[in-house]
């Protein structure tokens, strides 16, 4: 509830406990085992960030979160907690907050896309569980791509150039390195389970501008809602769209520094999944955008069941914090439940240990930076109630919201431009017709050869036969003489004889 200028989310027994504004960027945590009223909490979070004109982006796992966009209601308990508080019901203002649905594959909201080359190797690696050897290959030809002008924008264009790199490895192998086979077939493999999981939706174009997360309606901050219930089917997929997210946020603001109330609030739900399985390398990148990203004016918001699902160094850059209850039935939970009561700065009027184990559903432990940016005294509070509805709203209102958002149709049509599928294919085709024609040329060449020799062989065949008929004309002349002469001769000679 945003009231007097003051981000007020909690009460305790001391009174109001208010989100310093200017401190919100600097993250926070709401933990807890399921069912404590972590999801509530989150709302009441993103309803009064809205309220001061902070947009969110938030994950809604089961659909509950929708409720945010619909008008809430005075109720038995609303009324119990404003007594308890000394809060008059007629001040309260129920109302909705605007809202603007996304979903990866199209179906609930606006599509969220990427591109290939915007997701980037090391990312995508990530998520198709690449080894380190498949990296490299897949890293080397992001390389090549680039350099050649090949733009890889939906799965097609990479499997093509995966398909062109390794015909042309011996090419390129001087200049980037060895490319192995088996390390593209591998690849090859991974990108056709990817597209099971619904890869040819989330890559291609339009690819999603993140400064549509941030705007404000009526002065209110928008709240962008991801449909991710059916999302959370592929962790992998969720866990590295959402690090996609952070980094294109990270990359494309501002430097802007602390402010009254920061620029965007990012809560990532189920937050373990980030670091499951993910290599160190990777890790360090995440926690280099979560210690940076806040002097762009970014908070960021982890929910999980514990504190230690999260990489220390993560963790110590939470410096606003909710702990809900939690469960300790195995040495496991138990160590679980120390170490986030360690997480805390001790108040002397309680065991912090002991009241994370007795908290009701509602009720959490507390503790938000002071103005100094140092962690205040943990307090026992109970998280204040929505002003918008809480639960679940009808597929034909959320259809009603997606109609009437001012985004409308940016997202929905696929652009299909020239790329480097279209390129490699026309380069074959170009390759194909020069050997086509080449080899046309050669049997041209052959033929008029063929001719040549024929009509020489010919012209000298009629060269032979005129000789050879002269010769016989003039054998025939000679021996014609030869007979007359001699037959003159002889009747001569006759002739003296008779005399």
């Amino acid at each position: 509830m945003y009231k007097d200028q003051q981000l007020y989310v909690a009460h305790s027994a001391e009174g109001p406990i208010n989100i310093i504004g200017k401190m919100a960027n600097r993250h926070g945590l709401i933990a807890g085992a399921t069912g404590t009223g972590k999801t509530v909490t989150l709302q009441v979070l993103a309803e009064t960030f809205s309220q001061a004109g902070v947009p969110c982006f938030m994950a809604d796992m089961k659909g509950d979160l929708s409720g945010i966009s619909q008008t809430g209601g005075l109720s038995k308990f609303i009324e119990k907690r404003c007594a308890e508080w000394g809060m008059d019901t007629a001040s309260l203002k129920f109302e909705g907050c605007p809202v603007r649905f996304y979903d990866v594959f199209g179906q609930q909201g606006h599509p969220m896309r990427t591109t290939i080359e915007r997701m980037g190797a090391v990312l995508l690696a990530r998520l198709m569980d690449l080894n380190d050897t498949q990296t490299g290959v897949l890293t080397l030809t992001f390389r090549i791509a680039k350099d050649e002008n090949l733009p890889l924008i939906d799965m097609k264009d990479l499997r093509l150039m995966l398909d062109y790199v390794a015909k042309n490895a011996k090419k390129y192998e001087t200049t980037y390195g060895n490319v192995s086979s088996a390390s593209v077939g591998a690849i090859q493999r991974a990108l056709l389970a990817l597209a099971e999981q619904g890869g040819e939706t989330f890559f291609g174009e339009p690819s999603f501008d993140i400064f549509d997360l941030l705007q404000t309606e009526g002065g209110r901050g928008v709240m962008n809602i991801l449909a991710a219930d059916k999302l959370m089917l592929q962790p992998k997929l969720y866990s590295t769209f959402l690090m996609w997210l952070l980094t294109e946020i990270y990359d494309k603001m501002p430097e802007i520094g602390d402010m009254e109330l920061p620029k965007m609030i990012f809560f990532f739900d189920e937050a373990h999944m980030l670091f499951k399985d993910t290599s160190k390398a990777l890790t360090d990148k995440i926690e280099q955008i979560v210690r940076l990203i806040r002097s762009k004016g970014i908070g960021i918001y982890f929910i999980s069941q514990s504190p230690s699902d999260l990489p220390e160094a993560i963790l110590g850059q939470c410096g606003n914090r909710v702990q809900h209850a939690l469960r300790a039935f195995t040495p496991k939970d138990q160590a679980a439940v120390k170490s986030a009561a360690q997480t805390f700065r001790p108040n002397p009027a309680f065991d912090t240990e002991r009241e994370i184990l007795e908290l009701g559903t509602g009720e959490a432990l507390v503790s938000f930076l002071d103005e100094k940016g140092a962690p205040s005294m943990v307090q026992r509070a109970k998280i204040l109630f929505p002003l918008s509805q809480i639960g679940a709203i009808t597929a034909e209102q959320r259809s009603a919201i997606n109609s009437a958002s001012r985004i409308s149709g940016k997202y929905e049509t696929v652009i299909d431009r020239e790329s480097a599928f279209e390129q490699i294919v026309k380069q074959r085709e170009a390759m194909e017709k020069e050997a086509a024609e080449a080899k046309a040329k050669e049997a041209e060449e052959k033929e008029a050869a063929r001719k040549e020799k024929e009509k020489a062989t010919s012209k000298s065949s009629r060269s032979s036969s005129k000789k050879k008929s002269l010769f016989a004309t003039v054998l025939g002349t000679a021996v014609t003489y030869f007979a007359k002469t001699v037959a003159t001769q002889l009747a001569r000679n006759l002739t003296k004889k008779k005399r």
